[in-house]
């Protein structure tokens, strides 16, 4: 599901996509992604298809708040957990670095996507 996820959010222009990796050390989850949109339209849209993806491909329907607002969007796709935010509610947020600090005490094991 994680190369799903990714595949799709580099299809819709997401920015600044991050992977971290939660196997093993978390239940909620064994990824979670996080990404911004350039405007709340741009994290709408971007999240509306990613579940039209997730569900084609025959994944367990993903739990979703926040779609109408699109400041901040929470996909719970079960294995990968995606947040999809405006840049400047994800800097207000920082939640990268409160999860990657948290896993592992150390912020640099948020790995960023390189997405071209």
């Amino acid at each position: 599901m994680l190369a799903l996820v990714l595949d799709t959010l580099e299809d819709n222009k997401v920015e600044e996509v991050v992977s971290i990796d939660l196997e093993g050390k978390s239940a909620i989850a064994d990824a979670m992604v996080i990404g911004s949109g350039r405007s709340a339209r741009h994290v709408s849209s971007s999240a509306d298809h990613l579940i039209s993806r997730i569900k084609q491909e025959g994944f367990a329907a993903a739990r979703v708040e926040g779609l109408a607002q699109g400041d901040w969007v929470l996909i719970d796709g079960g294995d990968v957990v995606v947040h999809l935010f405006r840049p400047e509610v994800r800097e207000f947020y920082k939640l990268e670095k409160m999860w990657a600090a948290d896993v592992n005490g150390d912020e640099d094991d948020a790995e960023r996507v390189a997405l071209s």
